[in-house]
């Protein structure tokens, strides 16, 4: 059995305004720093055996003071990125209302079966997010490791795993606050949900969207 923490990134440059972030590479607010170090104060007695990121720079900001206290060197796996919201990248909701209403009312109907404008197919995102947890899992078995990866492709993996229809993650699973854990343990092809959003540092504020 493998304990796995998942943990949003630290607060985004676009985090303020609300907008989609998705595959764009947006760095940190200074407020994301120090959710960052709060995070490495959690890791320094969490008894971590590794330590593994996405490919985006917000989540590897946010990596850096954790590997730095507990000596463990990040693996940087793509799977892990944030799922690609097409052209809703950069914009608010509002934006996207002016520029493309329909597909935006029926992305939140079920923004699963109707991704935005040129956005990558949930799906698939969650397919290559499970496959690298799972991943994780037999590279570390018995294992306690750190996952920094992002609000969307979290929940979406979270769904897969534990057996909620995907199109419900935003319903089941509505925020994930920044640098709060959820921790699942992973056994073969079954998963436990032991925590989610668990406030054990400060919560840093986080948006219902995407």
């Amino acid at each position: 059995m493998t304990h796995l923490i998942l943990v949003r990134h630290g607060e985004s440059i676009w985090h303020q305004e609300n907008r989609y972030a998705g595959s764009s590479d947006i760095g940190l607010t200074p407020r994301g720093y120090r959710d960052a170090e709060l995070l490495a104060d959690w890791a320094r007695t969490a008894r971590l055996d590794a330590l593994w990121v996405s490919s985006l720079s917000r989540t590897q900001e946010t990596a850096r003071p954790v590997a730095r206290v507990t000596g463990l060197e990040p693996h940087i796996d793509a799977r892990l990125r944030e799922l690609g919201f097409g052209q809703g990248e950069g914009r608010t909701r509002a934006e996207m209302e002016q520029l493309f209403p329909e597909a935006l009312k029926v992305f939140t109907i079920d923004p699963v079966a109707h991704p935005l404008p040129g956005g990558e197919d949930p799906r698939a995102a969650t397919e290559r997010g499970v496959a690298c947890l799972h991943d994780i899992a037999e590279m570390h078995p018995e294992g306690r490791v750190l996952v920094v990866t992002h609000s969307t492709l979290l929940r979406l993996a979270l769904c897969q795993l534990i057996g909620l229809p995907l199109a419900q993650y935003r319903n089941v699973f509505p925020i994930v606050y920044n640098c709060t854990l959820t921790e699942i343990n992973l056994t073969g092809k079954q998963a436990s949900l032991l925590m989610f959003n668990a406030p054990m540092f400060q919560q840093t504020g986080g948006e219902t969207t995407p």
